[in-house]
């Protein structure tokens, strides 16, 4: 291999220390149907769950050198329970998050659904600082943001769509949630 075609020095290092992929994939076969279940019982969502089981093979694929082989099925499994509890986390997140800009019928509404003009323009100075927000973000994140919470699709299909790692897509929504918090909340 000429030096053109070899990985950068910290690349190849890293690639030797992961586990063997064909080991994670009988690992996956052995085991991912117990993990499903287990998800699916945290979660409550077999979509979610699926991210959850992705992730934690991942994990095993990326850092699963630096657990014991004779307890690998055990580091597996909490690897997984833990990814479970990072999407949970996250939903909650997301939650307040939409909450703080989701328009809610207040007190003083009328019965008809009709609003006062005070309320009017509280919502539309919030929807024109949600908008604000969101065009300041960047693109790739800014379009994970609409897929999630506009098209309210999940972190997998939005991944698959946009042929990108589940990783790579749940750090631009961190990101992208970080940025939207402190523009509405200044």
């Amino acid at each position: 291999m000429s030096s053109a075609e070899q990985p950068p020095a910290g690349q190849q290092h890293a690639e030797e220390k992961r586990v063997d992929p064909a080991r994670v994939a009988a690992l996956y076969v052995e085991h991912a149907d117990d993990l499903r279940r287990l998800l699916v019982g945290i979660l409550r969502n077999p979509e979610l769950a699926a991210e959850a089981l992705q992730a934690a093979f991942v994990k095993a694929i990326e850092v699963g050198h630096t657990a014991k082989q004779e307890s690998f099925k055990s580091w597996l499994f909490r690897v997984a329970v833990n990814e479970a509890l990072v999407i949970k986390r996250r939903q909650k997140v997301d939650g307040v998050a939409i909450r703080r800009v989701a328009w809610s019928q207040s007190a003083g509404s009328k019965a008809n659904g009709d609003c006062l003009p005070e309320e009017r323009l509280v919502r539309w100075e919030t929807a024109e600082a949600v908008r604000l927000a969101m065009d300041g973000l960047p693109p790739e994140q800014r379009q994970v943001v609409r897929m999630r919470v506009y098209e309210n699709k999940t972190f997998a299909v939005i991944a698959n769509e946009l042929g990108v790692p589940l990783s790579t897509l749940l750090s631009r929504m961190q990101l992208a949630l970080r940025k939207l918090r402190g523009k509405l909340e200044e």
